[in-house]
């Protein structure tokens, strides 16, 4: 009823409803459908690949990365020639980037590679060479831990420094840098304290040598000179020049060092001249000590559980070490195997000149022994093995004054074994003077019977030589 009573009021809308009904069910949407797009996807455009780069990233966006590297490589293979090339080469690494872990990880390095040796002159390739960085950054360990990812650390960082010195990942990349360092150096800091309070200073000496040549801005340099000074004070007289050396180098780079003093007292006894402080490192130790954040107790409390390394004391300025240095030869090495001097030393080897000489003598390789290579296995070339190459029939002689100072031995006797060979010293004494009292003075007999005293020396010390 109601229905009826509207139309009879409304004869107008009734017409026009009829009239759409009637288009609509005829087909008057059928035009619509077969209109053309105004803008139509043709070869010539590059739309397809831009489609398939923007639905990637909102893949990568929402971390489906599986699915953002499959559709990434569906542009790659299908359009070659697109101008999102390269940017889907990226973006592939860094989903690998963005998804973590170990694998994840070893891929995105993998493809950020990649993506320098095929667009090295790209911005990108900046970015790409950092993100190799902070991926081995990320992944470091403790100072008394394993250094691996440290090192790669250090080398892809310096990478960055090297090739893209220009670039704004520069100035992060030598934060970075500083920061890896540190951590190094305080490896091997700890390995040379280890071998200092052990007694081994000789592989004390070499460690502190290392850490305060290889890493001058480390934050304990001055320890480390410090403690390299001692080990060589404790080595002996011989080595009076490093230990100056090490002190004078206290006094003059790190001036503010609470060892100033010591070093100065110590030069005074050794009468070498004391140097003025460098105005340079005054100004860059004093600045480091201004902005160096001491860790808070909840930051001392995490750092007992966590893995990562404490940053707070790296150098906040200066150049970080861009060259790996050797480590020199420790001192415990004869001096003649490092080849500073000549001397007997237990290296032993020689060069072969012809390998004739193996078969026509069997016992070519054992005419070298002690250092003398023979005639028959003599070699002709310019680099020697060792005392006895190049067909040196004998060593030449060592100095006196060389022969009784041995080189400094990483393995110093104990006091129990100190014990033991003065009671094996007091007993062939002993048994001297008792042989001594039983022969008859004056005759030939008794003093031919009449033994030799012993020498009384230490089990690191030579025997003194009879005069």
């Amino acid at each position: 009823m109601l229905l009826r009573n509207f139309q009879r009021r409304n004869p107008v809308f009734v017409v026009t409803a009829s009239l759409l009904a009637v288009l609509l069910f005829s087909g008057f949407g059928f035009p619509f459908r077969r209109k053309k797009y105004e803008t139509p996807i043709s070869k010539d455009t590059l739309q397809p690949d831009k489609v398939l780069f923007d639905r990637s990233i909102k893949n990568i966006e929402k971390g489906n990365y599986e699915v953002a590297r499959l559709t990434l490589n569906t542009l790659i293979n299908t359009y070659d020639t697109s101008e999102f090339l390269a940017k889907a080469k990226l973006a592939i690494a860094d989903s690998w980037y963005r998804e973590g872990g170990a694998h994840g990880l070893s891929q995105a390095e993998a493809e950020y590679k990649d993506f320098i040796l095929f667009y090295p002159n790209m911005e990108e390739a900046a970015q790409s060479q950092f993100k190799v960085c902070e991926i081995h950054y990320k992944q470091m360990e403790k100072a008394d831990r394993d250094a691996s990812q440290a090192t790669r650390a250090e080398d892809e960082c310096r990478q960055v420094l090297n090739q893209f010195p220009n670039s704004k990942f520069a100035e992060p990349a030598k934060i970075k840098l500083l920061q890896v360092q540190e951590v190094l150096a305080q490896k091997e800091y700890n390995a040379g304290d280890f071998y200092h309070h052990k007694g081994s200073f000789p592989a004390a000496a070499s460690r502190f040598s290392y850490v305060s040549t290889q890493y001058p801005l480390f934050s304990g340099a001055d320890q480390a000179l410090w403690q390299l000074a001692d080990a060589y004070k404790r080595m002996g007289d011989r080595f009076e020049s490093p230990e100056a050396d090490a002190l004078t180098k206290i006094v003059k780079d790190y001036p503010l060092s609470p060892h100033v003093d010591g070093a100065k007292e110590r030069l005074t006894a050794l009468k070498r001249p004391i140097p003025q402080a460098d105005a340079a490192a005054y100004a860059h130790q004093k600045y480091e000590l201004e902005n160096r954040k001491k860790t808070g107790l909840v930051g001392r409390a995490v750092g007992l559980v966590s893995g990562k390394p404490d940053f707070s004391l790296a150098a906040k300025s200066g150049t970080p070490a861009m060259q790996t240095m050797r480590p020199s030869v420790p001192v415990s090495v004869p001096e003649v195997a490092a080849g500073r001097s000549t001397g007997v030393s237990d290296v032993v080897g020689g060069v072969v000149g012809s390998t004739e000489n193996l078969d026509k003598s069997p016992d070519a390789r054992m005419s070298s022994q002690n250092g003398v290579v023979g005639k028959e296995g003599a070699g002709t070339g310019e680099q020697k093995a060792s005392v006895g190459a190049n067909g040196q029939e004998s060593a030449p002689a060592a100095p006196a004054a060389e022969a009784a100072a041995p080189p400094p031995t990483n393995h110093p006797a104990t006091a129990q074994q100190i014990k033991e060979y003065q009671k094996q010293q007091a007993r062939a004494a002993s048994k001297a003077a008792k042989a001594a009292k039983k022969a008859k003075p004056g005759t030939g007999d008794a003093a031919a019977a009449t033994p030799a005293t012993p020498a009384t020396t230490t089990p690191d010390q030579p025997a003194k030589p009879k005069q």
